[in-house]
């Protein structure tokens, strides 16, 4: 083999490297969803998730939906205290900035589960998709815990 081919080859095996070490960094998932949890729902159907965003890129990441095959509709709500009231408003869509850690928990962030298709017992794990502005999906899954979980 001439000293000109195994340039070529050398070459050509550089790039189809940094080729695969692009791809395999563009598969990364771009938000980590972690602690996921509800509460357990006799005679409710409707449930609040709570769980961990954290966004390890360099980019802003905007939730604008969440889905839950064991609801008819989810969304993302914040409550607040307004005056001594405790008031419930909806988000349409959640900017999550680079580097940033968002803590969904009782009193403030969660998801809204409603129309749930079967109580949520505990032990059970409940499928969420969080739908990113870019198109992406991330699917997670929260578990129940009893109904005077903290």
């Amino acid at each position: 083999m001439s000293k000109r081919t195994e340039f070529l080859y050398a070459r050509l095996f550089a790039v189809l490297m940094t080729l695969a070490a692009c791809s395999a960094l563009a598969q990364s998932p771009a938000l980590v969803v972690r602690d996921a949890w509800t509460r357990q729902t006799p005679g409710s159907d409707v449930a609040a998730v709570y769980l961990i965003l954290q966004n390890p890129t360099k980019q802003p990441i905007t939730v604008v939906s969440i889905d839950s095959s064991v609801a008819s509709h989810a969304m993302i709500h914040e409550t607040r205290n307004e005056g001594g009231i405790s008031k419930m408003r909806a988000h349409e869509q959640l900017v999550i900035a680079p580097g940033e850690t968002v803590k969904f928990e009782p009193g403030g962030l969660h998801v809204m589960l409603h129309g749930l298709t079967q109580p949520l017992a505990v032990g059970q794990s409940v499928p969420l998709v969080l739908h990113l502005s870019d198109g992406a999906k991330i699917s997670a899954a929260a578990v129940v815990r009893p109904l005077n979980a903290p």
